[in-house]
This record gives structure tokens, sequence and C-alpha cells, in this order.
């Protein structure tokens, strides 16, 4: 492809200082896209099974796609890559904002980092060229100080990706952050900045993204801007965003409440932490880089205990998380939270569950005074869920649970023993987000079937078990929720297409929102080459296959390494609600969806398909160099 990417990548080995361009075969652009896709491409074929995640060998990529910082609806995401600490398998995250279409437009599709600094540095990427640059007078600054000070010293068009002191702990469920409070949350991918002393990346963006054929692009948005502008669902969203369903998702049971083990008609307080109720502390809509839905805002509460300024909206999830999860309604207090959290660098998900395993683990018994300082720890009670939230930040303080719980939910479990691990709500190590699999069984196939466990983002069949599907994708059959058989071929093949589309750099709430076949048609403009649904099929399934490859070079195996909790799959079952009686069948949908990748009985790409998809390297060495168990 030559029109929707730079065409060269760099190579940062933080051990030596030294900085490489390389420019990649057009072939793998053509076969991965971009994103976590060209990701796991470079990661894959430039780094050995086994090495520490938090040590000199692990790469760390930060990628663009070719729909980036072009027409294109919502070209603005980028995504890290590389083994998580969190989970020890393959680990990506996906972001917004302005970051990703600034390191396009300085030059770079994508740059990779190995090694650990001496001191700690940040990369520069600029008119002038890449530099690495000393970053120990901002090594402890939160996120936001962070941000104003390399915008500062480089210019208010600079933009910035970095970790706050979550990360630099090595807290392992650190986020990335850029643009004061967008997150790249999942897999715990900011330790990996904090263990390699990398405290940012600061890209100044001046040049234009090349186009194949600008004036297609530009009457493609026209298009899709006039449509979705027509549209209810997206007026709605543009008003609310996320937060428009925590009520709804609290009653149906979409989201968890009390640590998953409570029906959502338990906690009718859900409503104080809703759509208008949080609304009333916008000052401001936010809207990412070029979007024409802009559902994000700046938030302020003016007054009190959880007094804050110019506040990122906290979403649905932290909302979820934070609220419904631990029984919290106070607004004020969600929006005090958000605010730590994105300041210090932490997923908003993980720490929410990993504080209602801290509460459940108290009120049980398992935790006592002792290990909490005295201080007493009560569903609802947000003065403690904050201030427990500020120490989990820091990593010290509120007795021991401070630095317990910056390494999340599953390690600390591991680590106070007393079968506190059935309170620690994850898969394969990351917590789950707020989304039941007993409301849509299909994020059970994807929390333990996807490369990435635990990841609501790869919802695939579950816009049609939850909603009316992808616009413009009709499947040939009705998908029923609660029907388990006959879904894999679905699970599979929309997944796929979701996986293109994520790699293009677009935005998830954009793909549920725009006709399918739109993303085919913007890249066919603006890279010269034609592409068509089924293409993003067929790239989608290399994607998934070439990730699960890296998973099982590490010896990991979804079907023996993924597990639903008990609480998540319905064992036992909820005795009232919507969900009463609801256990998931996940034996079914996993065989199926397994089957339908090309895969084997444990979620393993086998020889067959990765040949078919032509990774050839992963098939010879995993099924000739060192054959399966």
């Amino acid at each position: 492809m030559h029109g929707g990417n730079t065409g060269r990548i760099l190579f940062v080995d933080l051990g030596t200082g030294t900085i490489r361009q390389e420019r990649p075969d057009p072939s793998l652009y053509r076969d991965y896209l971009g994103g976590y896709g060209l990701g796991a491409a470079i990661i894959y074929a430039n780094q050995p099974a086994g090495v520490d995640p938090l040590g000199p060998d692990n790469m760390l990529g930060f990628t663009t796609g070719p729909l980036v910082g072009t027409p294109a609806i919502t070209g603005c995401r980028f995504t890290v890559c590389g083994k998580s600490p969190l989970t020890g398998t393959w680990g990506d995250s996906n972001c917004g904002g302005f970051f990703g279409p600034a390191l396009k437009m300085a030059g770079y599709d994508g740059v990779f980092f190995t090694g650990i600094s001496r001191e700690p540095v940040y990369l520069y990427v600029g008119p002038e060229g890449p530099a690495l640059r000393p970053a120990a007078e901002l090594w402890g600054l939160d996120t936001f100080d962070t941000e104003d000070r390399l915008r500062q010293c480089h210019g208010e068009g600079t933009q910035v990706a970095c970790i706050g002191v979550a990360g630099e702990r090595g807290s392992l469920i650190a986020a990335i952050i850029n643009d004061y409070g967008r997150a790249a949350g999942r897999s715990g991918l900011g330790a990996v900045m904090g263990a390699k002393r990398l405290k940012a990346i600061a890209a100044r963006g001046q040049g234009a993204v090349s186009l194949a054929d600008p004036e297609a692009a530009t009457r493609l948005r026209r298009k899709y801007v006039s449509e979705m502008a027509a549209s209810p669902r997206v007026r709605h969203f543009t008003k609310y965003g996320t937060i428009d369903h925590v009520a709804s998702s609290c009653f149906s049971n979409d989201s968890p409440v009390r640590n998953w083990a409570w029906a959502g008609v338990d906690f009718p307080e859900a409503t104080a932490i809703s759509d208008d109720a949080l609304l009333a502390y916008e000052y401001r809509k936010y809207g990412c880089w070029h979007c024409n839905i802009v559902c994000g805002g700046h938030y302020r509460v003016k007054e009190g205990r959880y007094r804050t300024d110019n506040a990122h909206k906290p979403e649905y999830e932290t909302c979820a998380m934070f609220g419904n999860n631990l029984l919290n309604s106070n607004p004020e207090s969600l929006i005090k939270i958000n605010d730590i959290c994105n300041r210090a660098g932490l997923d908003t998900i993980s720490a929410g569950a990993t504080v209602g395993w801290a509460i459940e683990c108290y009120e049980r018994g398992i935790l006592t005074d002792e290990d909490t300082g005295g201080r007493p720890l009560r569903w609802g009670d947000n003065e403690a869920i904050v201030d427990l939230t500020e120490a989990l930040a820091r990593g010290e303080g509120f007795g021991r649970l401070g630095a317990l719980l910056a390494k999340g939910s599953a390690a600390a479990a591991a680590e106070v023993g007393q079968g506190s691990g059935d309170f620690a709500i994850h898969v394969g190590g990351q917590e789950l987000p707020a989304h039941d699999p007993r409301y849509a069984p299909s994020w059970g196939t994807y929390y333990v079937g996807d490369a990435t466990p635990g990841r609501h983002t790869q919802l695939g069949l579950v816009t049609y078990e939850n909603g009316p599907g992808l616009p413009g994708l009709e499947l040939p059959v009705k998908i029923e929720r609660h029907a388990y058989a006959g879904k894999g071929e679905y699970a599979a093949r929309v997944q796929n297409i979701m996986h293109a589309a994520y790699c293009c750099g677009v935005c998830m709430f954009a793909v549920q929102r725009m006709n399918v076949h739109g993303w085919p048609e913007f890249l066919t403009a603006i890279s010269g080459e034609e592409f068509t649904i089924h293409d993003f099929e067929s790239i989608g399934r290399r994607v998934a296959a070439l990730r699960g490859a890296f998973n099982m070079r590490e010896g990991v195996a979804p079907k023996t390494h993924f597990r639903l909790p008990k609480r998540a799959l319905g064992d036992p079952p909820l005795d009232k609600g919507p969900l009463e009686g609801v256990t998931i069948d996940i034996e079914t949908l996993t065989r199926e969806y397994f089957a339908a990748q090309g895969w084997d009985q444990l979620g393993r790409p086998t020889e067959a398909t990765l040949r078919e998809m032509g990774l050839e390297d992963a098939a010879d060495e995993l099924y000739v160099a060192r054959p399966p168990q």
C-alpha cells in the first residue's frame, strides 16, 4: 500500500540509546494493516519466547494504522503492544485522542522499544528527527504535568503518550495516558514503560498523510458524516457517550454488582451515577482528533471533598466498576477517582475490580484492620473507596493495601491466599470489564478465546446478541442471546472483521455505528489498493492467528490458561433479576469458535491454518522445530 502509511518504522534500543529507521516490505501493511496486526508481526519476528515482560528483551510497540490521520471516520487510534506483565501473554491496548495522528504526521507508522535505559528518558519525534532526551525531571510527575512540561518544551502542537507514578513503580495494572485522560489502559503495558525507564513519547506532527485518492476519501467522509449525523443513535451517543447505560446495565446485570455476586435490582441507587445525573458535571464537550461523534467531555466538581477541575468524563467502565460493582452511588467520587487514575496512569477497570476484591476480602475477614491500617472497608463507602484508590495509585498507604492492590487482584489474591482467589474476578490475570457473559454470552467466548484475555473491546457477536449488530452486515440466522450451539462461525466472522477495522486505527464506537462496508471503502481510497469486506475478514483471521501463535510459543493455550470465574459463568446462578437461573454453556461457545477460526480444541492455531494464512515461519517454529504437546 502506498497511501495511508509513511512506510517508516522506528526501532529504539534504550540500553544503548541507538535509534534506527526501517522501511518494511509493503506486503507487511497489506497482510496486517497496522495496529496490533502490525505490532504482532514485528514483535513475533523479532522477539524470542520466554522473555521477562519487565526485562530488556520485551519489545514494546506503539503503532498507528493506515486510516490514522486521514479523512476516515475516527481515524485517530493508536495501539500499544507487547508481552503483558499482567497476564504473561500477548498484550495490546487501544487508545484515541490526538497522539496517534501526531506520530503518523511526524513521519512514522510505529515505534518499537527494546532494552532498559540507565536513566529516565523520553523519545521526541518531530521535524528535527527522532531523539532520546533525559527525563529525570519528569520522573515522579503525574501524567498531566508531564504533558504540560513536554508541550512547553516542544511547542503547543506536541502530543504526548506517557506514564504516571503507577507505571514508574511497576504497578501491573498501569496504563499509558495521552491528552490528559485518554488511556491505553489494559494489559499493564504502562509497567513495561516504567521498567524500561521510558517516561513518554512526545510527537510533533507537521506533515500530511499521503492519500492515493484524496477526492474519493473526502467524498466518503462527507457521505458517512451525513449519514451518522442523521442517526438518532449517533446523536444520543454524542450527548451522553458511554454514561448513558450505567444504570440500565446495572438493572439488566450487564454490569457487575457487588463484585459480580448480586443482581442489579439490589442496587436501585445506580440511577444517581448514570446519564443526566453525571452529565450535569460536564462543562465542555471533548472529541478525539477529527471525530464527528464527539462522545467525551470535560468534567468539574466545584466544591467539597471531591473538588476537581478539568477532569475527563468518567466513562461507563469506570462508573460501573467503581460504582455498581462497589455499591457506590456518589457521582462526585467517581469523577475524582477517574482523575486520580488518569493522573497516576491506572487502568480503571482493573483498579475498580481490585478494590472490589479487597472490600469482599475484608468483609469475609480475610483482610483485617491490621492490613488496612485500622481503616474499615465497606461496600458503598465512597470516602474509603477514594482513599484506597489514591493509595493504590501511589503504591503505598492504607495499611499495606496500597502496595498489595497495585499488583492487581490476581497477584494480590495469590499473595494473600486463604481462598481469596474466589473473589478475584479475572481471566488469565486480567480483571474482567463491566460486561457480564451471563447477559451476552459471546463476551464469554472472547474473554477466554482471544489472545488478550478478559477484553470487552473484542465484542464481535455481542453486537448481535445485545443490539442490531454491525450496520450493513446481516447474518443469515437470528442470533439468540442464550442459545449456544451454531454461533461459532458467526462469532469468528464478525470478530475477524472487527480485528481488521481496529488494525486500520478506527474507533470501536464508530465501527458499531457506521456501515461496515465503509471501512474497506475508505481503505481503498486512501491506500490505492482494492479492499472488500471479505479482505477484512481474511486479514482479521490472520491477525487473530498470529496473536494466538505468540501465546502458543509462550506455552499458553486458551482452553487451559483462560477460565471464566464461576460468578461470571453463573455458577451458582443468580437467584433474582433478569438473569435469574442463567449459567452459560462456555464449552459449546468456545469449541465452535475455535473450530471456525481453524484452531485446535485447546484454542491454538493449527499448522494448516498458519500455513493457509501465510504464516509459514510460525508454522515451522511451532509445529516442525518444536511440535506442541
